[in-house]
């Protein structure tokens, strides 16, 4: 006949396929639900909390400073039901590691491009500021993923510049900085 499928509040369950050839799909976060045994199938997606950490090396800011920035970002599956759907058109059937992975280059790109956009000094005065910007604009591409960014810092790891010296011709500098 068919089973009764529950689901914590911690992942959402859906449920496709039924008589008829029903292209519909019910989808259950913290409840639960009817599945016909060989006529429908059942996938589950969690909707905990993944904690990501981009990082940029060797980024060159506005200025041609090679710079390392790494940061710490909170992300989950949105549960409205039309993101719910989204989310799993992307990702369901692939595992934890596999969502991380497509965010976090995602995330990546972004702090790289926005990187090359400003100075040292903007980046090391107002880290709130720029984890701000890297959120506002990763937030559309992620969240067409149906994926929400809970929070973003940013750690500047350290500074590397090419300096001039009248002795010895060119050499490189850095100026490390501890993580906070």
């Amino acid at each position: 006949m068919g089973c009764c499928l529950t689901v914590g509040p911690n992942e959402a369950l859906v449920v496709s396929g039924a008589c008829c050839g029903s292209d519909a799909k019910t989808y259950v976060v913290g409840g639960w639900a009817w599945a016909w045994w060989l006529i429908s199938d059942t996938q589950r997606i969690t909707l905990e909390i993944m904690t990501l950490q981009p990082k940029c090396e060797d980024v060159e800011t506005a200025e041609g400073v090679a710079i390392t920035v790494t940061g710490v970002a909170q992300v989950k599956v949105m549960t409205d039901k039309d993101l719910l759907a989204v989310a799993c058109e992307q990702f369901l059937g692939k595992s934890v590691m596999e969502i991380k992975a497509v965010v976090l280059q995602t995330l990546e790109g972004h702090l790289r491009s926005i990187l090359g956009t400003l100075t040292v000094e903007q980046i090391y005065q107002d880290r709130d500021e720029f984890a701000r910007l890297v959120r506002e604009v990763a937030a559309p591409d992620v969240g067409r993923m149906g994926i929400e960014i809970l929070s973003f810092t940013i750690k500047v790891r350290y500074v590397c510049f090419l300096m001039q010296n009248h002795t010895h011709g060119q050499g490189e500098s850095c100026l490390h900085s501890r993580p906070q």
